[in-house]
């Protein structure tokens, strides 16, 4: 099917991680101009964007200022944004439980996570405002779903993103054109640096244990629903909606 993304200028935040490379990819599949987003990954997102044909940026969307920054430049450069994928996030390396969390580590993880989306979210419709279209998709979690033990900051995060902030903004945008506000919440997926880490046997039966399908997500299924939600071909009467990525996953073991 046509999902008529040809000539579509394409957003991906964090587009040099192991989801965001792929995200990236698709979008040019589709003859989408994509321009990769990144905040420490200089080397692998420039070698991205010579592959693909499109073009790498520098934020820290943490901070405020340059994020206004990139998305005038961006604008300046091609005129418009159709399309934005806030997927930079932080996932913290070490599980810990709540009583073990320090102010420190919890700020930062809201601050990587929710407060990037939402600088993100806020400069893409300021733009989509101005020419009365767009498709914004935030990536949010599984973890924020159904939770995370061990990982109840980055729950809280990625569960603001795909409720309150979702739901409002795709009712916010109602009144600005014909603007969709979609998430998509991969589960368990097998990106590079999760193979660098190593994933035993038993990890993925744990993971896939409450899935109808049993097996790891890989980031080029993530990528696809994003293309899928993207294109107002396929997609055009959805909006507010949260697709998770994640095998039919009923919940989380919990387990000593």
């Amino acid at each position: 099917m046509d999902t008529g993304l040809n000539d579509s200028i394409v957003l991906v935040t964090g587009g040099a991680g192991g989801i965001g490379q792929a995200i990236c990819k698709e979008f040019a599949t589709e003859g989408a101009k994509v321009i990769i987003h990144y905040n420490n990954s200089e080397e692998i997102a420039n070698s991205l964007a010579d592959e693909i044909g499109g073009f790498a940026t520098k934020a820290n969307l943490a901070n405020e200022k340059e994020t206004i920054s990139m998305f005038e430049d961006i604008i300046s450069r091609y005129g418009k944004i159709d399309i934005c994928i806030a997927n930079a996030g932080y996932y913290p390396p070490e599980a810990s439980p709540l009583w073990e969390i320090g102010l420190d580590r919890w700020n930062s993880t809201i601050q990587n996570n929710l407060n990037v989306t939402v600088n993100t979210a806020q400069q893409f419709l300021l733009n989509a405002k101005n020419i009365g279209t767009g498709s914004l998709i935030l990536i949010g979690s599984t973890a924020g779903i159904y939770g995370e033990a061990g990982h109840s900051d980055y729950a809280v995060a990625k569960g603001a993103i795909t409720t309150g902030l979702l739901m409002s903004l795709k009712n916010e945008v109602a009144t600005i054109g014909n603007i969709r506000v979609n998430a998509v919440a991969p589960g368990w997926t097998i990106t590079p640096k999760k193979v660098e880490h190593g994933i035993d046997e038993n990890t993925i039966n744990l993971a896939t244990a409450t899935m109808a399908l049993k097996k790891l997500a890989t980031p080029e299924d993530v990528a696809r629903v994003c293309v899928s939600l993207s294109s107002d071909t396929i997609s055009g009467h959805v909006t507010g909606q949260v697709i998770e990525v994640a095998g039919g996953m009923e919940g989380r073991l919990i387990y000593s």
